[in-house]
C-alpha cells in the first residue's frame, strides 16, 4: 500500500500542478472510487484507487521507460544551450521533467538510447559489473583482415593504453566500405571508434540497435520514440 495527497499524486504524475487540482476538485471533475473528490490534500492509494480526471481513468506510473531512436546531430543529455536533445524530442504525452538518458551516444551515433527517470535502474544497466551488452551496426572506410577482425575481437589496445575488454564482431556486409555488427559489455567515450582506429579503419557510421536482450524497434523512426512495457523492461537486463 502507497499512500498519497490527492494533489501530491497528479503533480507527480506531471498531469495537474496541486493549484490546477484545487480548481479540478471544487468544479467536480476528480473521482475516487466513483465518488467525487472533496478535497485536494484527501489521502489516497495510489496502487488500490480508482482514480478518475474528466473520465478518464489515471495510472499511477512511479518510474517511466522510453525506447528513442536517436538521429545524428542530437545531443544525450538533459539541457543543452546549442544542439537539440534527446529529451527534445519526446513528445507531451510521454515527457517527464525528470527523464534523463540512460547511458550516452555520441551526437552522430544513431540509435537506441533508453530514457527513464529511475535512477536505480539506470545505475544495474549502467554498472561495469553488471556487463549489460551493447550491440551495434558499424559502416567503416575499408575491409579487414582476418588478423584485424581478431585483433578487435580479442580486446583492442587503445592509444592511452587502455585495454578493451573482448568483444563480438561479425561481418554484416562485405565490401569496399563494410558494415560490421558489434556487441560490447562496456562503454568508454568513442570506444569503437577508437577501437577500430587500432587497425588503421575509421568509423563512417554507427547505430546502437540492442540493449541486453531488448532489440530497437524496426518500425521505429528515427527521432521518435516509445514507451517500453515491464516485459521488455526485463529483457533489458538479460543479454541477447
Amino acid at each position: 500500500m502507497e499512500r498519497m495527497r490527492l494533489d501530491r499524486f497528479f503533480s507527480s504524475q506531471e498531469i495537474l500542478s496541486r493549484r490546477d487540482v484545487r480548481g479540478a476538485v471544487k468544479h467536480g471533475r476528480i473521482l475516487v472510487n466513483g465518488a467525487a473528490a472533496k478535497k485536494p490534500d484527501m489521502q489516497i492509494d495510489v496502487q488500490k484507487d480508482q482514480i478518475l480526471l474528466d473520465g478518464q481513468a489515471v495510472i499511477y506510473e512511479p518510474f517511466v521507460y522510453l525506447m528513442l531512436n536517436k538521429p545524428q546531430g542530437v545531443v544525450s543529455a538533459t539541457d543543452d544551450k546549442i544542439h537539440r536533445t534527446v529529451l527534445d524530442l519526446v513528445p507531451p504525452e510521454l515527457f517527464r521533467s525528470d527523464l534523463f538518458p540512460a547511458g550516452r551516444l555520441d551526437k552522430d551515433t544513431t540509435g537506441f538510447v533508453l530514457l527513464t527517470n529511475d535512477g536505480a535502474f539506470a545505475h544495474r544497466i549502467l554498472s561495469p559489473g553488471s556487463h549489460v551488452e551493447k550491440q551495434y551496426e558499424v559502416l567503416i572506410d575499408g575491409p579487414l583482415t582476418p588478423e584485424q577482425e581478431e585483433k578487435i575481437r580479442s580486446g583492442a589496445v587503445l592509444a592511452d593504453g587502455y585495454e578493451c575488454m573482448p568483444c563480438r564482431l561479425t561481418l554484416l556486409k562485405a565490401g569496399k566500405t563494410p558494415l560490421y555488427e558489434i556487441v560490447l559489455r562496456e562503454g568508454k567515450y568513442h570506444q569503437i571508434k577508437k577501437m577500430f582506429g587500432t587497425v588503421g579503419r575509421g568509423v563512417l557510421t554507427l547505430k546502437r540497435t540492442r540493449i541486453g536482450g531488448l532489440f530497437l524497434d524496426a518500425n521505429l523512426e528515427e527521432g521518435d520514440c516509445k514507451k517500453i512495457v515491464h516485459k521488455e523492461i526485463d529483457l533489458i537486463l538479460c543479454n541477447s
